[in-house]
């Protein structure tokens, strides 16, 4: 028996990029997580919009496929 402890990590992609996460993360966690301004962003989960009102009760599972875009500021000159 390994005195290693058990992984608590959970193999998902964010943005095509294979990710390594905390299990039992929502995603207002996941944005949190990656230190991430929720106000900034949009996400999908397997190419679902998820709107900031259901982020909560949104479970981010093992081999979830996340798109998070960040939205930046500019405008005319």
């Amino acid at each position: 028996m390994s005195n290693q402890p058990l992984s608590t990590d959970i193999p998902i992609t964010i943005n095509g990029e294979e990710r390594q996460v905390p299990s039992g993360l929502n995603i207002r966690n996941l944005v949190e997580h990656l230190r991430l301004d929720a106000e900034r962003v949009a996400v999908e989960l397997n190419r679902v919009l998820v709107r900031k009102g259901q982020w909560e009760e949104t479970a981010v599972e093992a081999g979830a496929a996340v798109e998070i875009v960040t939205f930046v500021g500019g405008g005319a000159r």
